[in-house]
C-alpha cells in the first residue's frame, strides 16, 4: 500500500518565508541586541494577512507580539540607565527581556518546524 503525501506548496511557501522571518528576528537579537529587528517585523505585518486561516499566520502574531514587548521592556530599560541608581537594574532588565525574546523565538521556529501553531 503506498501512501499519498499532500503538500500544499503556498502553505510550504509560507512556512518558509516565516521560518527566515524568525531567523531575521534572531540575527537581529544576536548582532544588534533587537535595534534591526524591525525589518522582519515590517514583513510579519505584510504577510500575516496573506496567511490567515493557517498555522504560520500565528507565528506572525507571535514574532510580532515579541517585537513590541521587548521594545517595551527596553524603553523602561533605558529609562533606568539615566538614573545612575537604576544602571544595575536597567542592566537586568536588558539580560531579562533579551533572554524571555530569545526564548519565543527558539520555540516559535520549533514549533514552526513542527507545523504547530503558536498560542498567542
Amino acid at each position: 500500500m503506498t501512501d499519498i503525501l499532500v503538500v500544499d506548496s503556498q502553505l510550504e511557501a509560507d512556512k518558509n518565508f516565516a521560518w527566515w522571518l524568525y531567523l531575521g528576528h534572531g540575527a537581529s537579537m544576536f548582532f544588534t541586541l533587537g535595534l534591526l529587528s524591525f525589518v522582519p517585523l515590517i514583513f510579519n505585518y505584510l504577510q500575516r494577512d496573506k496567511t490567515a486561516g493557517t498555522f504560520v499566520h500565528s507565528h506572525h502574531t507571535w514574532m510580532i507580539r515579541s517585537f513590541w514587548w521587548y521594545t517595551v521592556w527596553v524603553v523602561l530599560g533605558v529609562f533606568l540607565a539615566l538614573t545612575l541608581i537604576g544602571i544595575p537594574l536597567a542592566w537586568l532588565v536588558f539580560s531579562i527581556a533579551w533572554l524571555w525574546k530569545a526564548y519565543r523565538l527558539i520555540k516559535g521556529i520549533s514549533d514552526l518546524n513542527a507545523n504547530r501553531p503558536e498560542l498567542v
